[in-house]
């Protein structure tokens, strides 16, 4: 190690010390993890290279709130007794009366964040300004070798049995659309910093579907009367369609599912994915419900919202003519392409998960699949050459299915982590969680009157 580290980074004689797991990145859910480990006999540090605990800052809009209940914090479902649950939180903060009159299962998007703020600062295990910069595998000492820098350019080294990588995906833009400048057109995920700009614009476009442009979408939309701007809404879905969140559909994020869907051949996996979509990429309803309703308000009497909403539409182009922007685009139902002129462009297309530079040095030891995906077995490991083992959070769509992003399975998937990481269940492995079945298997067994015939088609292995 070289540079100031602190003093519990090294051992006396001031070589790295070995951890049992270093964690890469600090979001939900390996915080989640950390805040599990704490009381488990497994040394640990989790390494994030921001300053302090941040969660889609740009996205904090005020009165946006999770998609799931409070239960899904990072601790509960998990172990309720935890000292780092969210109602803990609120018994420390004097706000759990408070919270107890909001009569709400959905919480604030921002005490959410606040919320993990306080976790990660009551952890020991927390380590931030540290950017990983190399990881390597020691065969000879069989450790990873960790490297990872502070913001003064001071390198340090963290030596670990094994990896969990958490560092999650960032925004993306279409090549088609990139190369503006970044005030003008710009990624939701940086909404809340160039929020002024669109409220002193004359004309706002928000080019993308789901629930982080329906988002944008209605805080300009309740700000339009004072700042008196034209407001856009383009998608190339072919609706403004609401998120799947009956009580039926949501057993698709659950323990059972998850192992379900991994059991079946990537190839059958492939197929499905892009069916449910709409299982965790549609609108939240309750944002939904509040856009219509102001529209419906602002339409009394005649009046005329100075508001455009279009489905179906790919923006394939964006050029710069003068202060604004020309966007061109096709409805592609119909056929008909159109030029759309506007001053700001929000552009809520996404975010994917480019493989993280640091990897680099074991990437020869890892196992993709024909299409460059990790192959991920049923733990959350990554099937890789080496005694060493490396584990990742929020990484497997398609291994492990819808549930992957969600905040409600982050403690099962934990918990599945720390019985591989110490050898033991430590937490429950949750079994038995649904009412329905998924596979022939399970239906047949619980069915008295029902036997599993064998497939004249048996499906192909992976």
């Amino acid at each position: 190690m070289t540079g100031g580290a602190r003093a519990d980074e090294a051992n006396a004689d001031g070589t790295p010390r070995t951890y049992d797991v270093v964690g890469i990145g600090l979001g939900p859910f390996n915080l989640g993890l950390a805040a599990l480990l704490d009381d488990v006999d497994c040394e640990a540090a989790f390494l994030e290279q921001k300053p302090e605990f941040e969660w889609h800052g740009g996205m904090l809009i005020e009165d946006a709130t999770l998609e799931v209940p409070f239960l899904a914090d990072l601790v509960t479902l998990a172990d309720p007794t935890s000292e780092h649950s969210y109602l803990n939180y609120l018994r420390e903060r004097d706000r759990i009366y408070e919270f107890y009159f909001y009569e709400t299962f959905q919480v604030p998007r921002r005490e959410y964040d606040d919320y993990c703020r306080w976790v990660a600062e009551n952890l020991d295990s927390t380590r931030f300004n540290r950017r990983v910069t190399d990881v390597r595998y020691d065969g000879a000492e069989e450790v990873f070798r960790v490297t990872a820098r502070d913001p003064g350019g001071e390198t340090f080294e963290y030596r670990a049995d094994d990896v969990v990588v958490g560092v999650g995906s960032v925004p993306f833009v279409p090549e088609s659309l990139r190369g503006h400048p970044d005030e003008d057109v710009f990624h939701s995920a940086s909404y809340l910093d160039r929020r002024e700009r669109c409220l002193d614009a004359d004309s706002v476009t928000v080019v993308g579907s789901g629930q982080s442009a329906a988002e944008v979408f209605l805080d300009l939309l309740r700000e339009q009367p004072e700042a008196d701007y034209r407001l856009d809404w383009l998608t190339r879905s072919e609706g403004f369609f609401p998120m799947e969140y009956s009580k039926l559909g949501l057993q698709h994020f659950t323990p059972e599912y998850t192992r379900y869907f991994h059991d079946l051949p990537q190839e059958t996996r492939d197929d499905v994915l892009p069916e449910q979509d709409l299982l965790y990429k549609g609108i939240d309803e309750g944002t939904s419900e509040e856009i219509f309703d102001l529209l419906y308000e602002r339409s009394v009497g005649d009046a005329d919202p100075d508001v455009g909403m279009l489905a179906t539409t790919e923006v394939e182009d964006l050029e710069r003519t003068g202060d604004r922007y020309r966007l061109t685009c096709e409805q592609w139902q119909e056929g008909e392409r159109f030029a759309h002129e506007s001053e700001v462009v929000v552009l809520s297309t996404g975010y994917h998960r480019p493989t993280p530079p640091f990897l680099a040095g074991i990437e020869d030891a890892i196992d993709r699949d024909a299409k460059g995906r990790l192959r991920i077995d049923e733990n959350y490991e990554v099937e890789f050459d080496a005694p060493g083992r490396v584990f990742v959070q929020n990484a497997g769509l398609h291994a492990h299915g819808v549930g992957t992003p969600d905040l409600g399975l982050g403690c099962y998937r934990n918990a599945t982590i720390i019985e591989s990481l110490v050898g033991e269940e430590v937490y429950p492995v949750d079994e038995d969680t649904v009412f329905q079945d998924f596979s022939v298997e399970r239906f047949v067994s619980n069915a008295p009157d029902s036997e599993r015939l064998r497939n004249a088609f048996p499906l192909q292995e992976d």
